[in-house]
């Protein structure tokens, strides 16, 4: 079974764009909770220009002893290694984003941030919080992981979702394929996650062994389209079966 985390970075980014508290993040959260889904993920970002650090910590109140994992991602920033050792996550993903990034858009380079994410990782590690890093489906890279001291790793989705339907498609979804069972081969458990939706998902997770996704401006989108009730069934029974 795959776990569905629900990114709420686009519920945040909406309620910003008024100036006030609505939608609220942490009542979105509560909605998606009653829905059945196994996760909330947040990638809060210096500007904070969607999710807040407050909001981080709000969510955190809310999973505190719950059976839903909360997941924050983000580059490991002296205030965001503060604010992970404040709410302890049940999962930090750590992301090479630039603080003026648009979005992620690449995985670790290791041969040249390895010693920097083991002395991260360490840290993370030693709260008591499981640790993923994202990357790239890239053979080395994945036996660079294996190194670091990392329990996870987040496959960077964004060229399979783009190569769907395309004459690389099978090609693509064999490196993701590949790297999943080098990371498994290696001791490390695997994620995904960016881009993917209700159409790429079923094919995405023949792949064996991907433990959990997190997904989210696609997710809000479709809720938009087809409801928040009609959405995440559709997702559950994609990831649970």
């Amino acid at each position: 079974m795959t776990k569905l985390s629900v990114n709420l970075n686009k519920i945040a980014l909406l309620r910003n764009s008024r100036g006030r508290d609505f939608p609220n993040v942490v009542e979105f959260a509560k909605k998606f909770i009653e829905l059945g889904v196994d996760g909330i993920t947040v990638h809060p970002r210096e500007d904070e220009r969607h999710i807040t650090r407050q909001d981080t910590v709000d969510l955190g109140r809310l999973l505190v002893d719950s059976p839903v994992e909360f997941n924050v991602e983000g580059y490991p920033s002296k205030e965001f290694l503060e604010l992970i050792t404040k709410v302890r996550p049940t999962q930090v993903t750590l992301v090479p984003d630039a603080p003026d990034q648009l979005t992620s858009d690449h995985g670790w380079d290791i041969a040249k941030d390895g010693e920097f994410l083991k002395e991260t990782l360490s840290y993370i590690s030693g709260l008591g919080i499981r640790t993923a890093i994202f990357l790239d489906p890239d053979l080395e890279e994945v036996r660079r992981a294996s190194t670091v001291g990392t329990d996870r790793i987040e496959l960077y989705t964004e060229s399979y979702a783009s190569a769907l339907n395309s004459n690389r498609e099978s090609e693509v979804w064999e490196e993701f394929n590949q790297a999943a069972i080098e990371a498994q081969k290696l001791g490390l458990e695997v994620n995904a996650g960016h881009d993917l939706d209700l159409y790429n998902l079923p094919s995405f997770l023949k792949i064996e062994g991907i433990l959990e996704v997190s997904i989210g401006h696609v997710l809000t989108v479709e809720c938009i389209e087809q409801g928040m009730k009609s959405v995440i069934e559709q997702y559950l029974k994609i990831c649970h079966k």
